[in-house]
């Protein structure tokens, strides 16, 4: 295998609001400790309300291989542009590396609001290994594979079944719901709905290729 590729490996932010008013158990029906109690809750700040929108979506079960802190968890990750937040996460050494490759991080970095299927160590590992050394030696090969995983506009879960023009500029079709999806029917999303600053990241098991 290349030097080029980096070892194999493949928290939740869970943010809840709670402005729950308490009641006072033995009370004589007076209020006023309960608006008491609720008015010392310090109010959610605009960017405690946004993680909170972002948080408690990740899903599958690849997800336990993100680490838990630091830079390369999900709280880490969802700091940072896409690019860089794959860099500092473990399981996906190999794409960091063939993103690289391809001189595609500022490009990645730099987009608004995209998607991004990004495979695992394991995906790049079921390539031939020959066939991934010609991949890697051959840029205007490697762009149009990594450009082939990334979509136009950040996909909830609720929106990501259907067919999707990709930035290299064909498409691929996500079937499924809930949190079982599967990428041009042999691509499973194992850890999806993650966020980085620019983008939405399903993690998945298969690389995809693009049929021209």
């Amino acid at each position: 295998m290349s030097n080029r590729l980096l070892t194999r490996t493949g928290a939740l932010v869970v943010a809840a609001g709670f402005a729950f008013a308490l009641t006072a158990c033995g009370s004589d029906g007076d209020d006023t400790s309960t608006e008491d109690a609720t008015s010392n809750e310090a109010p959610m700040t605009e960017d405690e309300a946004t993680e909170e929108d972002m948080a408690s979506g990740e899903f599958g079960a690849a997800c336990s291989a993100v680490p838990a802190d630091g830079e390369g968890s999900f709280s880490g990750m969802a700091d940072d542009p896409v690019a860089t937040a794959a860099s500092n996460n473990p399981v996906l050494s190999t794409l960091v590396t063939a993103v690289t490759e391809a001189d595609l991080v500022d490009t990645l970095n730099s987009a608004e609001d995209i998607t991004v299927f990004a495979p695992t160590d394991d995906a790049f590992a079921k390539i031939p290994e020959a066939d991934l050394e010609s991949v890697l030696a051959d840029q205007d090969m490697l762009t149009s594979v990594l450009t082939y995983h990334v979509v136009g506009g950040r996909l909830a879960p609720e929106d990501l079944a259907g067919e999707h023009e990709t930035l290299q500029g064909g498409t691929l079709e996500v079937s499924g719901s809930g949190e079982d999806f599967t990428v041009n029917g042999e691509s499973a999303v194992v850890c999806g709905n993650v966020q980085t600053a620019n983008a939405t990241v399903y993690i998945v098991d298969t690389v995809l290729m693009p049929t021209s």
